[in-house]
């Protein structure tokens, strides 16, 4: 047994939520269901123009792995997690976060500068856009890995997000490279489609020869086989993932576990809020294979948790859903 689960890495933002229409999005320049990376002016901008719209979820700690490592954290799995934010109130509400979910990190100290933010902006469709100033985690780098507890994990789990820093992208090449030293599993998450339409090649580098798993969205994995074909996408994700997982939204998902491709159903709610959606989908699929799980128990589990979370506001759970959610799939 290893000390860690999973040791993590991504960029640490400060979300905020705020509920608009399309019309808005439209008048504002927004690409709606995409990640856009903004400059802190352009952030202000977009919040001056929302002023006195209901905002749902503030200043809650986000970022992609970030909240993955959360919710595994959560089901019980221990984590660590490697990001970069200011000595600011976000950067302390952000390690407060993660400590309170349980999760180790290595950032005693933080220096000076402006923690990253998202500005989540959620239509009635349930679909999130995001426009996230990164901040000092633009520079995180390999200053930030700790080989030690890379060393005692099962799994290194990459944001895909990454892959827009110089520096970002070279320590996650570097964690793989440790992992694969290391006999630890390595696993990457594509993120959006915008990184694999517009970085392919530092995404490749992430990858290496071969990872053991990725996980990516019908969009992310039709966008890397350049097909409009899904069986063929996922013969073209083979060469680059041992096993991997395509989540289809209010399809479901399907799971490749190296043998057999498992077609797992969704959980299906009211959906609310799609933030966070595919990140409570990796936390808990990585939870339950961390705990000896084949692939269509641990999907049918993700598929509960992120359905789960698409149901109310905000990218993560109340911290007593955890365990309840447990219980009721695994009666633990």
């Amino acid at each position: 047994m290893k000390k860690y689960t999973i040791y993590g890495m991504g960029a640490a933002l400060v979300d905020t939520e705020i509920q608009v229409q399309d019309a808005e999005l439209n008048a504002m320049g927004v690409d709606k269901g995409l990640m856009t990376l903004v400059d802190e002016s352009r952030q202000a901008e977009l919040l001056a123009q929302l002023e006195g719209h209901l905002v749902k979820a503030s200043h809650a700690s986000g970022g992609s792995a970030g909240n993955s490592m959360i919710a595994a954290a959560q089901f019980g799995a221990p984590t660590f997690m490697s990001c970069k934010v200011a000595d600011d109130a976000d950067g302390a509400i952000y390690v407060q976060d993660l400590e309170q979910a349980g999760v180790a990190h290595s950032m005693a100290q933080r220096p000076a500068g402006t923690t990253g933010k998202c500005l989540v902006l959620i239509s009635p469709d349930a679909e999130r856009s995001m426009n996230t100033f990164l901040g000092i985690s633009e520079t995180l780098s390999v200053e930030q890995l700790d080989p030690t507890a890379l060393a005692e994990s099962e799994y290194l789990y990459i944001e895909g997000y990454l892959v827009t820093s110089d520096t970002g992208r070279a320590a996650a090449i570097r964690a793989r490279e440790l992992a694969e030293a290391a006999g630890v599993k390595t696993v990457l998450s594509f993120s959006d489609p915008g990184m694999v339409e517009f970085f392919r090649e530092g995404l490749q580098a992430m990858i290496g020869s071969q990872l053991d798993l990725v996980f990516c969205n019908r969009d992310e994995a039709l966008c890397w086989g350049n097909t409009d074909d899904l069986n063929t996408a996922m013969e073209r994700l083979k060469p680059v993932a041992r096993h991997f997982v395509v989540t289809c939204g209010a399809d479901g998902a399907l799971a490749w576990d190296g043998d057999t491709l498992h077609e797992i159903p969704p959980h299906r709610v009211q959906a609310v809020d799609s933030n966070g959606a595919g990140d409570m989908f990796a936390g808990a699929f990585l939870y339950a294979i961390g705990r000896g799980e084949d692939y269509a128990t641990a999907g049918r589990f993700a598929s509960l948790a992120a359905g789960s979370v698409v149901a109310r506001y905000g990218p993560r759970l109340p911290a007593a859903d955890y365990p309840a959610l447990r219980a009721e799939f695994f009666g633990d």
